[in-house]
């Protein structure tokens, strides 16, 4: 009898707790995932001109001559820089002026800048006014016939670009911005 009574009890508090635990339901809920895929970011310049590099002087006149620099679409907003480096006699025999919108970077010589926005982004910008440079009128037959291949006047013109932003609130200054390209102005 005592086996049947626990049998009993027992078949009670199973049947009790079943009842019970199966009026408890917790509510859940559970979202999908969200992935988040950290790609890599560049800045693509590129710099080009139109027209033929080995150019003829002729006193008083002046050449095409077009260098522009580009901030490819899709790159991270930046200064863009270009240096111009003149061969020793360039100024005897040559000027130009630098085209609107460039700044000239304090304290490094031939180094201009521009700020490039995403808006931006695309455009060919001019390094030259006017895409050109002069002549001097005072350049005489006497001082061309005195130059060799080697002492041609020459202009080389180089672009840089450097990321615009150090972080989420601050900018780099141009000279910083500079200074990440070049160990030193």
């Amino acid at each position: 009898m005592k086996k049947k009574t626990l049998a009993l009890l027992l078949a009670l508090v199973l049947l009790a707790g079943g009842v019970i635990g199966g009026t408890l339901a917790w509510l859940t809920d559970k979202t999908d995932p969200v992935k988040n895929t950290f790609t890599t970011s560049d800045i693509d310049i590129s710099l080009a001109e139109s027209q033929n590099l080995n150019l003829k002087m002729v006193p008083g006149l002046e050449i095409t001559k077009d260098p522009k620099a580009t901030v490819s679409t899709g790159s991270e907003e930046c200064y863009l820089f270009v240096k111009l480096e003149k061969s020793a006699n360039f100024d005897n025999f040559m000027t130009y002026t630098i085209a609107d919108g460039w700044t000239e970077l304090t304290g490094v010589s031939g180094v201009y800048y521009r700020k490039v926005l995403t808006a931006e982004m695309g455009t060919a910008y001019s390094v030259l006014a006017g895409d050109k440079v002069s002549v001097k009128g005072t350049v005489t037959k006497a001082m061309m016939n005195g130059l060799t291949a080697e002492t041609y006047p020459t202009l080389t013109v180089t672009a840089y670009a450097s990321q615009l932003y150090k972080n989420n609130a601050e900018e780099f200054t141009p000279l910083e911005a500079w200074n990440n390209i070049q160990p030193s102005p």
